[in-house]
Order: structure tokens, then sequence, then C-alpha cells
């Protein structure tokens, strides 16, 4: 009996291993190219695009190459050529020889980023989610020197606080709350960065200048310091986002009905939650519950009378729920306790407020 148990353990270990060695294996793309001339505007997410299923998934493209020690030295004219290293695809920049002295050309600031930084900087420095008693505790906005109800570049306005003299300090209006989807707990207050200022005279009511402006300044706003690392440049490294229940899309930063590729959204989890920038998400619409007359035909929602609506919201026994529809893929890039603002990188089709946010469905397939 104990060789047979051997074995059954044995056999149970394997196939444990081979499902996690699958789930971590790469999928190239039919028609894939063989190699990549890197063009300006080029992403690390764009070129794997080429190459990948799962292009969110270009760290492991990268990983094993020797060559690429850190990606942003990837340039503009840099060959790139697709190897395979123990089986798995891989990038590997091939050496560019030139007969000329000069050697290679590196211009400033033109490495090759993960993705297009230009599409999220503005909401690194300016959008932030807070609790909403803690904001209306903070400095308020008196007015100004200017006669004007609103103040812009250069304007002095008047603080209600002891600010200290040189400091920089944001200027923010309120904006949404937020509150998630089942329990309509309140999951914080969006304030929105109007402008940026240095006090330039400290008191009861200190005297700031405004350094810049996104927006019209008025009494009213409140002032908060700037954080030190919503001023830093972002490099994210894409990886899968675990967690036990279904995360929510609850706004558009547009404010727009549908959203689509490379729009900034906000869902329903944060820091509190163990998400962190870099987690990218598989995004489903709900599938529809389609009720069964009293016929016993299917009936869609839309078509559906008051009493059966009624029906299925106290019942589902006479309700069968459709599959969920895939919409494509977005990634986090700023995180607050409660919430997190994401970028959507990949949608088939158009992404709508209270879409559900899973672990990449690559993942879930082949696990």
């Amino acid at each position: 009996m104990e060789n047979p148990m051997k074995r059954l353990i044995l056999l149970g270990l394997m196939i444990i291993s081979c499902s996690f060695v699958f789930a971590d294996t790469l999928t190239l793309k039919p028609g894939h190219p063989d190699s990549y001339v890197v063009k300006k505007g080029d992403t690390l997410w764009d070129i794997s695009e080429h190459f990948l299923n799962d292009p969110w998934r270009w760290p492991k493209l990268w990983g094993a190459n020797p060559q690429i020690a850190n990606p942003h030295l990837i340039y503009p004219g840099d060959r790139l050529t697709l190897v395979f290293i123990d089986g798995e695809p891989r990038l590997v920049l091939k050496p560019h020889i030139r007969k000329s002295p000069e050697g290679r050309i590196m211009p400033k600031n033109g490495a090759i980023p993960a993705v297009d930084l230009s599409l999220i900087r503005p909401f690194l420095v300016q959008n932030r989610v807070v609790d909403g008693d803690w904001f209306e505790q903070q400095p308020m906005v008196m007015g100004g020197e200017s006669e004007s109800k609103y103040h812009i570049l250069d304007d002095i306005i008047y603080v209600q606080a002891e600010l200290i003299l040189g400091d920089k300090f944001g200027v923010y209006a309120q904006g949404r709350e937020f509150v998630s989807k089942e329990e309509g707990e309140p999951l914080g207050l969006e304030v929105v960065l109007t402008a940026t200022g240095r006090v330039v005279e400290s008191g009861p009511i200190s005297k700031v200048r405004l350094l810049s402006n996104f927006r019209e300044t008025k009494a009213g706003y409140r002032v908060l310091p700037i954080e030190d690392d919503s001023l830093l440049s972002a490099y994210f490294m894409p990886r899968a986002a675990k967690l036990e229940t279904p995360a929510s899309v609850i706004a558009s930063d547009s404010k727009n009905k549908e959203m689509g590729k490379l729009d900034v959204v906000y869902i329903d989890r944060g820091s509190e939650d163990g998400v962190e920038a870099g987690h990218v998400f598989s995004i489903f619409r709900e599938g529809v519950d389609i009720v069964i007359n009293g016929d016993g035909q299917p009936v869609l929602p839309q078509d559906r009378s008051t009493y059966e609506s009624v029906l299925t919201s106290v019942s589902s026994g006479n309700a069968v729920k459709m599959p969920d529809i895939y919409r494509g893929k977005l990634m986090v890039f700023k995180v607050f306790d409660r919430t997190s603002l994401a970028l959507i990188m990949v949608n088939e089709k158009p992404v709508r407020v209270d879409d559900k946010l899973i672990q990449p469905t690559s993942l879930l397939s082949a696990e």
C-alpha cells in the first residue's frame, strides 16, 4: 500500500508543479515578428504587444536578458531580437557596432519608459482622495489681495492658518465623494489641485503667492502640503493583482459614461486592500439575468414587465445569469487608502462604472 500511496502523492505534486509552470508561461502572439526596431514614442508595453498575447507581462519577456539589466536603457533605433532561453521567449538587444568614433548617441530623457508617463503625470501631481472630515479641518483660503473672486498665477491669497514662511503648498477644491458599491460605505473624497503656492508672509492669516495654476482658485478652497512622492518620475513594473473579492470601477476621471484605452479611472480598492502601483486587473461587465416567463421563454432585461422585474429582485429561481463579458485590462498607477487611480491599457469593448475587476484572465484560465 505504501508504494501506490507514494506514487499518488508524487503524481499530485507533479500536477500542481505543472500548473504553476503553465500559469507562468508566456504565450506568443500568432504572426509575431522575429525582431523589432524601437521607435520614438514606444513604451515597453507597446513593444511587448507586438510579441505577446498579454503585453502587461513584459517584465518576464525581458527578465532573463543580461544585456538589458535596466529596460530604461533601450532607445529609439535599437534593434530587439526574439530568442528562446531555456525554452522561454526573450527579447535581447543586439550589439550595435558603429564604424565612426562617436559611439551610441543616447539623448537625455530619451529612454523607452514602461508606459507613456505623459498620460498620467498630471494625475501623479494633481489628484488625491482623502478623508472628507480631515479635509474640512485643513487651512482654508479666505480670499486674496485682488478684488477678483478668482485668483490665478502670481496672485497673493490669504490662508486662515499660521503657515511656515517659505513652505510650498497646494490649493485643492472639493470633488466627488466615492462610496463602495455593495455596502455604500465612504471610500474617500476626491480633491482636485487648482494651484501651487509658496508662503511669503506668516501669521494668523498667512499670505501665499501662487506659483502655478491648473484652474482658478477661490475662497473656500483648502490648502495642503505638496506630496513629496507625487513630484517624482514614476516607473511601473506591471504584475497581476490578487484580491479575494472582485474590485469595481467607481468613476471616470473625465466623468464620461464610457471609457476606452488610455483613459483614467478610479477603482474601489487601495493600500488598505493590498493594492499597489503596477497591479494589473482584467475588466468585466457583469452578465445579465435572463428571466424565464410563465411560458418557459427567456425574456431579456429590456423586455421585462414590471411584474417580472419585481419577481427577479426578490427571487433568483426564475432567472438565469449570463456569463460576464470581457472588456479589457487596466493598470494601477497611484494608490490611496481605499481607492486607486488606474490607466486602461487594453479595451475590447467600452468600460463603464460598476464594471468588475479580477485577476488577469490569462492567469485564471491557466490555473
